[in-house]
């Protein structure tokens, strides 16, 4: 496995593809279970039956492992496999691995980064519109004087000339009257989110600037002026990659962030629709919801064998 691509404490050389990337962790999987088939089918011929006992093992199954299996409430074990390659858990391809959001914030050095990794987790934000988000927009109180929610909140508006070039992809009707900003799409903000704000605007943010906009380029020549999201892009690339996550993409925190709306909501389609600002439930049943639904009469079966509750 350590020739195709995979981590092993061992020198083994160079890898036979030579001149192509190494496995990642799907087709490494892969070949571990190809891997694993062939030396138990050698095992069940009298070759290297040793190798067989060590590989031929199993595990409990866990609660998605039941549910997403056909009769999976029946099952009392499941195959495991030495061979395959260890690391984060990645539910879908499309989303973020366990534990990212932790391992990212304990590797990120900025607290404007702090601040990114924490939106996107609890936000469901685009890149687009958390880079083009102005100071403004911010309500982070209770009963703000916009009036349209109670909760600490921001509205996300579609400003096609911000000098960085960031942009909301969603089109809804915005004004501001006597300062204060009404209208556009209204998403709450947890304490997390306030918390990384004011630690990023006390410690970090410029004073004086004049664009009005939240992230701020940290660095260079051009410190202080409007963050790009080509650069919240590749700061959450080079984190992801010390983390050892691989290439983190910020799309991949709304896809989680939907399927943790759409369990805790039972998957309900409406309240994801409306947490994620998304035109229809269609497109969060569809692109967005990596979640297992599940039927009541099912989950009677599994409490009952099982003897869990939900």
């Amino acid at each position: 496995m350590g020739i195709v691509g995979a981590e092993v404490r061992m020198p083994l050389g160079e890898p036979w593809r030579v001149g192509k990337r190494p496995y990642g962790h799907s087709a490494l999987s892969s070949a571990a279970a190809c891997l694993k088939g062939f030396y138990l089918h050698q095992s069940s011929l009298g070759i290297n039956g040793e190798l067989g006992k060590k590989l031929d093992k199993s595990r409990l199954p866990s609660r998605l492992d039941r549910r997403r299996s056909f009769l999976g409430h029946v099952k009392s074990s499941l195959p495991t496999n030495s061979l395959a390659p260890k690391g984060p858990h990645r539910r879908h391809p499309k989303m973020l691995p366990d534990g990212a959001r932790e391992r990212l914030l304990e590797t990120v050095n900025a607290a404007r980064d702090r601040l990114v990794v924490t939106w996107l987790a609890d936000g469901g934000l685009r890149i687009g519109e958390l880079c083009g988000l102005h100071l403004v927009d911010l309500h982070l109180r209770e009963s703000a004087a916009c009036g349209e929610c109670r909760a600490p909140h921001l509205h996300v508006c579609h400003r096609p000339g911000n000098p960085n070039r960031a942009e909301a992809k969603s089109k809804h009707p915005w004004r501001v009257e006597q300062g204060i900003v009404t209208g556009g799409l209204i998403k709450r903000v947890s304490p997390a989110m306030v918390h990384t704000y004011f630690e990023y605007v006390t410690t970090e943010y410029p004073r004086g600037a004049g664009h009005g906009m939240l992230l701020v380029q940290l660095h260079g020549a051009d410190t202080g002026q409007p963050w790009a999201p080509v650069g919240a892009r590749r700061m959450l690339g080079r984190a992801g990659k010390r983390a050892g996550l691989g290439l983190v993409k910020p799309h991949a925190f709304r896809h989680s962030f939907t399927s943790a709306v759409l369990d805790a909501a039972d998957g309900n389609l409406l309240i994801a629709r409306d947490a994620g600002g998304w035109a229809s439930a269609a497109m969060v049943d569809e692109v967005y919801g990596h979640v297992d639904v599940h039927d009541p009469v099912f989950d009677t079966a599994l409490r009952t064998v099982w003897g869990e509750t939900k």
